[in-house]
C-alpha cells in the first residue's frame, strides 16, 4: 500500500460480510478454474490472492465470492518478511532489498 498498489476488492465489496476466508498464494500458478464452486459448497465466501485471470474471476463471482487481490510484490514480501524473521533467529544475517523486496522487521513483543 505504501508503493499505492493497496490489496483491492475485486468481487464484493467493502459491506460483504467476510465468513471463512481462503488464502490462496499459489504464485505464477492459478489452478483449476472450475475450483470456485467447490469453494463456496465448503463454506468460504472470501478468497484472498496475489492475482486472478479474467476467466478465473468470472467464476469466482459466478460462485458469489468476495474476492481481494493483495498483489504480488505486496505478497512475496510479506511471505519473506516472515521467512526472514524466523532465519534471523538462529544466525545473524543481512537481507538487502531489491526489486520490489523491501525488509521489514517485525518487532518483538
Amino acid at each position: 500500500a505504501k508503493l499505492q498498489v493497496p490489496p483491492k476488492i475485486v468481487s464484493g465489496s467493502e459491506d460483504s460480510k467476510c465468513g471463512k476466508i481462503f488464502v490462496d498464494m499459489t504464485g505464477g500458478t492459478e489452478g483449476s478454474k472450475e475450483i470456485f464452486e467447490k469453494y463456496a459448497n465448503s463454506g468460504v465466501s472470501t478468497l484472498v490472492g496475489m492475482h486472478l485471470s479474467e476467466e478465473h474471476l468470472e467464476n469466482a463471482k459466478k460462485a458469489k465470492l468476495n474476492v481481494v487481490i493483495a498483489g504480488h510484490i505486496s505478497s512475496d514480501n510479506l511471505g519473506l518478511n516472515l521467512l526472514f524473521d524466523e532465519l534471523e533467529k538462529e544466525e545473524k544475517l543481512e537481507f538487502i532489498g531489491i526489486s520490489g523486496f523491501e525488509r521489514i522487521k517485525k518487532k518483538n513483543k
